[in-house]
């Protein structure tokens, strides 16, 4: 009976999302504490295996140890592809011989591919020793084309059809074929010519509802796109994105089939391309994660914190050239911070529209001009609407109508500035084969500082001295 109810809750939890707490986590870690193997196990039983990856996570070195060894032959092959590459090597080192095994075999090829290709010698051995003969063959050669391609990412698991069937020589395939010859999840059937090259897709909703008599010819999907296995995986998931796509077949250099690459690890992809994009625009480095150590953390900060000294030092020379009329009117030094950080704040809006605008391939030749004139067009209008605020603030403030006009116009000019900028340095670092979402902050930073401090200071000195 109680395992009945378990099973129910189970059933319950994954119903209705379920969601980690932290009464969770310290009753998990409890039944570590005291070595409770059948609570730990009933605790854990409810959670998704992502939710077990996240767990693994956020504890601390020493309890993951723990508690791995205490779930034990629970552990699956589901929770090391959910785990973050910053701890997976620690994790599988930690799992017993035995255990490792039994979790990879439960794996498909392009998951187990993902989780060793990042290892080093000793593991990557480890994992492939563990496969059956077949299955190691198939992730070797999926090893072997370049990182980042779509070689990689694709699944070996395919089912295909030749393309002269029809729906009930397909049916009767598919229902006579073993547990071991079908993938757990597939939506297409890949229709093949004699020389096995791709030339259709066919949903299983529309095999399911057809007639038996019906070619698979006439099902075909009329959105279809073949793979080569060397193109990249971030245009794998332009390309997904872009038509909709819910599988494609990978092609070798002859056109021949030899994977299938699914949604989930296209959208993986354009997940991790949108993470890494937010870490690099805010200089953290794009492998940054919460279980890094102090000195991992340190280290990818340093180099974007001595590039920003840089710029800084760039700015305080403008600022020395008006040492003078900084001596003579306070009030400079007061609303100067105020010009560069509007114009910085509005150059790191326009940065971060052509950031992404780039990387999901709007922003193009084609467009790029009518763009860059919104973008000077929005700080223009922000910089008239702001500058009657400052213009109003300095005289108020400072009693000082020629100090209001000074402030305002040099709002102006850094938000003009501050668009053209924010749109145009991305843009030409990618013609240079340069990221920008690595190197466009500081680039934007330096030139709304400098044009803000020199249009401000400048002005000063020509009008108030």
């Amino acid at each position: 009976m109680s395992n009945d109810t378990d099973v129910m809750d189970a059933a319950a939890a994954e119903d209705t999302g379920y969601v980690l707490e932290r009464k969770d986590v310290s009753a998990i870690l409890y039944a570590v504490d005291i070595e409770d193997r059948t609570q730990l196990t009933k605790l854990m039983e409810p959670l998704h295996a992502a939710d077990i990856a996240d767990l693994l996570e956020q504890i601390n070195p020493f309890d993951r140890s723990r508690l791995i060894r205490l779930f034990d032959r629970e552990f699956d092959g589901e929770i090391l592809s959910e785990l973050d590459e910053s701890i997976r090597e620690e994790v599988i080192g930690v799992l017993k011989p035995t255990v490792l095994a039994d979790a990879v075999r439960e794996l498909d090829s392009d998951d187990v591919v993902d989780l060793v290709e990042d290892l080093d010698d000793v593991q990557q051995e480890q994992i492939l020793d563990a496969l059956e003969d077949g299955d190691r063959a198939m992730v070797e050669q999926s090893l072997a084309f370049p990182e980042y391609s779509a070689g990689r990412l694709m699944q070996r698991e395919v089912v295909m059809a030749p393309e002269h069937w029809t729906v009930g020589e397909a049916i009767d395939r598919l229902r006579s074929a073993s547990e071991a010859e079908l993938p757990d999840q597939f939506y297409h059937v890949v229709l093949v010519d004699p020389r096995l090259h791709p030339v259709g897709n066919v949903t299983l909703g529309k095999l399911m509802r057809s007639r038996r008599e019906v070619k698979l010819t006439d099902l075909v999907e009329p959105t279809f796109r073949a793979i080569p296995a060397t193109q990249a995986e971030s245009d794998v998931a332009y390309a997904f994105n872009q038509y909709h796509l819910i599988s494609a077949p990978v092609v070798d250099d002859e056109g021949r089939l030899i994977g299938l690459i699914t949604i989930d690890d296209a959208m993986a992809v354009l997940d991790e391309e949108h993470e890494e994009d937010i870490l690099r625009l805010a200089g953290v480095g794009e492998e940054s994660a919460l279980s890094d150590t102090v000195v991992e953390t340190t280290r990818r900060r340093i180099p974007w914190l001595a590039v920003n000294l840089l710029t800084s030092i760039f700015a305080s020379i403008v600022i020395a050239q008006f040492e003078m009329a900084l001596a003579q009117i306070v009030a400079l030094a007061v609303l100067m911070p105020i010009v560069a950080s509007m114009g910085g704040n509005a150059g790191t809006q326009s940065l971060t529209v052509a950031v992404r605008a780039l990387a999901t391939k709007d922003l193009t030749g084609a467009n790029i001009w009518r763009v860059i004139r919104r973008e000077v067009l929005v700080g223009l209008i922000n910089g008239l609407i702001f500058a009657v605020v400052m213009g109003v603030v300095g005289i108020i403030w400072f009693g000082s109508p020629a100090l209001g006009y000074v402030i305002a116009a040099a709002m102006v000019v850094n938000m003009v500035v501050a668009g053209f900028a924010g749109t145009v340095i991305p843009v030409v670092l990618d013609r240079l084969g340069v990221d920008p979402a690595l190197a466009s902050g500081a680039f934007v930073t330096t030139v709304t500082d400098i044009v803000g401090f020199f249009a401000f200071l400048g002005l000063a000195a020509l009008v108030l001295l």
